[in-house]
């Protein structure tokens, strides 16, 4: 690319930046074993700086800084700005910043670490990733589902009801918590990963850099980071699924000694375990053919996979099972149960999970409060977006009668929001004013109906998932 051309258009930086990704998975996967050189210059290629900011100032923490307070929102002069972190990239002299630290309250009362970089480290980050993700998306194996590019958490649950199916018979799951994850990742063995493909030391200076970029905690000290890659950047995820990777391998190594699909066939039939990885980032589940015992020796096994990068299972909220107990995963409920109408036969239900349909009704909940919102419009337009966004998720699952619990919850709490509001009104007038049909509405903002939401069934599309730049 031609490093010294002037600052493309977003269009324009958009297609230069998916061709040279093309051509960089295209190697990646005719070439195994090759080691990338001389990607330094696409970092701080202007496509690349063009594409890595459009996608900085979109993003949902636009409007949050880092230690410099500096927001990607606030930015009035993206040019000159960029001008000059292309220039400190150029000069190798551009050095990461520490990340602010964020704590952010977890279900059970617990809190999550989030480290917010600066503008100019997010914007780094962005094209670093746009630089490694097509060269490491060739090494990734099907089973990973998380924070992969046409990837999303459906496929991962329409495998496992794929798995767990009476005809395949996966009926033992092994349910796995790795326990602070993005904390706890040893960077040299990371840095091992990541050197197996690349060879550009400054690439891996860059990368190493921001693992060791340090935190300004919230009390505002500092700290050093010696593990771990910070929760809320844009490279932590794909470095994360690069460590994590040594469970694909593994698995995938202990699939490929079962031998062609004959072979493997006739050793399950005489008892053999099979054995089958689905993961969402640092969430897992093994779905195994085989017995109870199975599946509890991967309490044994599993340690030794994961103590080379520095990581270990949580006790608490890991596992065996069988399917027909029921688990949850992603938020789902998957069970294989009865199937309705047809006697003596059995199916994989999926449905909303407990804890799921809490956290909606929560947010229902603090959303409808009285002194919230001035209008039944800003109210709507808040509550809205949540019920869509979570039916929208949950549509692929046997959901309907949730969504119907959802709908009558949601109806009443604003029904009840617009009786608190409005203490002088009648019953009659409410009705007439905000509820014409039984349908809450004010103005052109009409309440969203959970339970019109249509559930579908989501196709499983197996390994056969192409990457964008495989399709380009």
């Amino acid at each position: 690319m031609n490093t010294g051309a002037p600052w493309p258009s977003v269009d324009d930086a958009e297609q230069r930046v998916l061709a040279m990704q093309t051509k960089l998975h295209r190697w990646a996967v005719s070439e195994p074993d090759r080691r990338f050189d001389d990607l330094h210059n696409l970092v701080y290629d202007p496509a690349f700086l063009v594409v890595a900011w459009s996608r900085v100032r979109v993003n949902k923490g636009a409007r949050t800084a880092g230690v410099d307070g500096i927001a990607p929102a606030k930015v009035t002069d993206p040019a000159g700005w960029l001008d000059g972190i292309r220039e400190d990239l150029k000069a190798r002299r551009f050095c990461p910043d520490r990340v602010r630290e964020r704590m952010i309250p977890k279900r059970g009362g617990k809190l999550r670490r989030l480290g917010i970089p600066t503008a100019a480290d997010r914007v780094v980050q962005a094209s670093l990733k746009l630089v490694m993700e097509p060269i490491f998306e060739a090494d990734f194996k099907p089973c990973s589902y998380g924070f992969r590019p046409k990837r999303r958490a459906q496929d991962a649950i329409a495998e496992i009801h794929y798995l767990g199916s009476p005809s395949r018979n996966y009926e033992w799951v092994f349910e796995a918590d790795i326990k602070a994850c993005f904390d706890e990742i040893d960077h040299r063995a990371l840095m091992e990963r990541v050197a197996a493909r690349i060879s550009d030391k400054r690439i891996l200076a860059l990368v190493r850099a921001f693992l060791a970029s340090g935190l300004l905690t919230e009390a505002g000290a500092n700290r050093a980071t010696f593990t771990g890659t910070p929760q809320g950047g844009i490279l932590s995820p794909l470095l994360a699924n690069i460590a994590l990777s040594v469970l694909d391998e593994h698995f995938a190594r202990k699939w490929a000694a079962l031998g062609p699909d004959w072979t493997r066939a006739k050793l399950i039939r005489q008892g053999v375990p099979a054995m089958r990885l689905v993961r969402y980032a640092d969430d897992f589940v093994v779905m195994v053919r085989g017995t109870r015992a199975d599946a509890e020796e991967l309490w044994n096994e599993l340690p030794g996979v994961l103590e080379p990068i520095g990581l270990r299972l949580s006790v608490e909220k890991s596992g065996a099972c069988h399917i027909g107990e029921g688990f949850d995963f992603l938020g789902f409920r998957i069970q294989r149960r009865s199937w309705q109408g047809r006697t003596g036969k059995k199916a994989v239900y999926t449905w909303p999970s407990k804890r799921s349909l809490n956290a909606i009704i929560g947010k229902v909940r603090t959303l409808t409060r009285r002194a919230r919102h001035r209008t039944l419009a800003d109210l709507l337009a808040a509550i809205n977006p949540v019920m869509r966004g979570w039916c929208s998720y949950f549509r692929h699952g046997v959901s309907k009668r949730t969504f119907c619990y959802l709908d009558h919850f949601a109806w009443w709490r604003i029904v009840g929001w617009l009786r608190k509001r409005h203490l002088g009104l009648n019953w009659q007038t409410i009705h007439r004013r905000y509820l014409p049909g039984w349908e809450i509405r004010d103005g052109r903002t009409e309440m969203f109906r959970p339970r019109a939401e249509t559930v579908t069934r989501y196709r499983y599309r197996g390994a056969q998932i192409p990457t964008p730049w495989a399709t380009a």
